[in-house]
């Protein structure tokens, strides 16, 4: 069966970097003012077991590369998958075709050239998966078995998976700005189904990281997925009503992404968001901070430059609950008068403080209420701050889960749950963009039974 431990991908950095260096050649010679262009290279092999069977092995490999050309401010944009010198020629020429029929724009173009990263750190984002598809299998079977094996009130399975990946991406454009990222993510999943009296219930587990050995034993991953089925089982109703409510730590980032949309470039600009001109103001208790830290070894959102080449930096969003800063790419910078943050592509790393308190301890300051573990539905409007969403989680007696509770729905509004948070958890969750530990909000209505 195929291997995964090829020490590298096929092709180089030097000779991708080559692509994209003859794209934008191109592109100049086609009579474009200016350009930019990426290019992602890919492998990868998803392998999923399902009731004690190999379900699937998949083995992926993909390339892409767009271009896009700006004669003054007219934009043309084009990709295409093939990598050979004439498909890269048509592409460039598609693009500057499209260009000439798309309406001038003022705020069009390249970030400013000063924006562009000079210094690149080694993230440490790059540690291959060397292992077979046998050997995946074999690992699929037994992190599915950890969780049938647990106890006998696991009737069924969703299956269990891993998935390896590596990539490199290049970004160039005619500022001179040429640079590549290598980097890898692998991950185990583990998704079963308990059955009693009442009824059934499905919950998962996963891992994620750029390095496998930091990942979770497949054992782990199955049992804790089982463990966290098994505590569904007999699920009740709430009655309605206003409690306290308290996000798992998987749940709470879901928080801080709808701020991250109010505070986006696209959301200011068009004047959508529940949070518009709310730089320097306060939004969050004093006690929050959400600070960026694109950096970091390892993490998964870690970056030198966004996808338009600007230089990240460690940077507070929110200080003493303060809106620093707004998430702005180049476009909807020149949208608003004012200069990219660094943030094409998103956030990278954003982390938000805790107040000290371990996952229990939130529990005890909550006294009586809703733990959150699962949201469903898409409720939330970053126009208005409106936010509804259906709910399944643990009713909270003295600081101590009574008992598990579904089929209800929690709302408020986003203002109002920004600024009732009153303890973060230490128990951050590091499995992706967003790192925090889980929220406590003073109150929200919960609708359930009458």
């Amino acid at each position: 069966m195929k291997n995964m431990n090829n020490n590298s991908l096929p092709e180089s950095e030097e000779s991708l970097k080559n692509i994209i260096a003859d794209t934008l050649q191109l592109a100049k010679q086609n009579g474009a003012t200016q350009a930019e262009a990426g290019l992602t290279v890919s492998e990868g092999m998803s392998v999923s077991a399902r009731m004690r069977s190999v379900e699937t092995v998949e083995y992926q490999k993909d390339n892409g590369l767009g271009i896009s050309v700006y004669f003054g401010k007219h934009k043309g944009t084009a990709s295409t998958s093939s990598l050979d010198l004439e498909s890269i020629r048509k592409t460039v020429e598609a693009a500057c075709n499209i260009a000439k029929y798309t309406s001038e724009d003022p705020c069009t173009g390249l970030a400013d050239a000063e924006l562009m990263a000079t210094e690149f750190t080694d993230l440490d984002m790059y540690h291959e998966w060397n292992i077979s598809s046998d050997e995946a299998i074999e690992m699929a079977l037994a992190c599915e078995a950890a969780a049938l094996d647990y106890d006998q009130s696991i009737s069924n399975s969703d299956g269990a998976s891993i998935d390896i990946g590596k990539g490199i991406s290049v970004y160039g454009n005619s500022h001179g700005f040429l640079q590549h990222e290598r980097k890898t993510r692998h991950s185990i999943s583990c998704s079963v189904v308990a059955e009693d009296e009442q009824g059934m219930q499905r919950d998962y587990w996963y891992d994620v990281s750029r390095n496998p050995e930091q990942l979770q034993s497949v054992a782990e991953v199955g049992k804790m997925a089982a463990q966290r089925t098994i505590k569904r089982l007999g699920a009740n109703k709430l009655k309605t009503g206003k409690y306290p409510v308290m996000y798992v730590p998987e749940m709470a980032r879901g928080l801080i992404s709808h701020f991250n949309a109010a505070i986006g470039g696209n959301s200011q600009y068009r004047k959508a968001s529940f949070l518009l001109d709310a730089l320097d103001t306060k939004v969050f208790p004093e006690f929050i901070q959400l600070i960026e830290q694109p950096f970091k070894k390892l993490a998964l959102g870690s970056a030198n430059y966004d996808g338009e080449g600007v230089a990240t930096k460690e940077q507070y969003l929110v200080e003493n609950g303060v809106v620093q800063s707004y998430l702005l790419d180049s476009y909807s910078a020149r949208k608003l008068g004012r200069q990219s943050t660094g943030h094409a592509s998103g956030v990278h790393n954003l982390t938000l403080n805790n107040t000290g308190k371990t996952f229990d301890e939130c529990l005890k300051t909550m006294d009586r209420g809703l733990l959150v573990t699962e949201l469903m539905g898409q409720g939330v409007s970053t126009v208005t701050g409106d936010y509804s969403r259906g709910a399944a989680g643990f009713w909270v007696e003295n600081g101590v889960i009574q008992y598990p509770v579904e089929e209800i729905t929690i709302a408020s509004n986003l203002k109002d749950i920004f600024a009732g948070i009153v303890e973060v958890g230490s128990d951050v969750d590091y499995r992706g963009n967003i790192q925090c530990g889980s929220i406590l909000i003073d109150n929200m209505t919960i609708a359930g039974e009458s």
